[in-house]
């Protein structure tokens, strides 16, 4: 499974933080542009970090590790 490094975690949990900060009012184009400025950034780097490699792994293990943590072994 493609390991994705912290800063691509990062953006990826700015882009689902802005996501729900936006759907979470009506929808207007100013309330939507940090979702769609934080998605953006994510997704170019994800195709800089994948680079010749599977995109598509290296983006759902992001979002896994953001949206399905794995608990705490402490």
């Amino acid at each position: 499974m493609a390991k994705p490094s912290e800063h691509l975690i990062q953006l990826c949990r700015a882009a689902v933080e802005a996501e729900r900060e936006a759907t979470s009012q009506p929808y207007s184009k100013e309330g939507w542009a940090p979702w769609l400025d934080a998605s953006e950034k994510f997704q170019r780097a994800v195709t800089d970090e994948a680079g010749d490699g599977d995109r598509y792994a290296l983006e759902q293990a992001a979002k896994k590790a953001v949206l399905h943590p794995e608990p705490d072994e402490s």
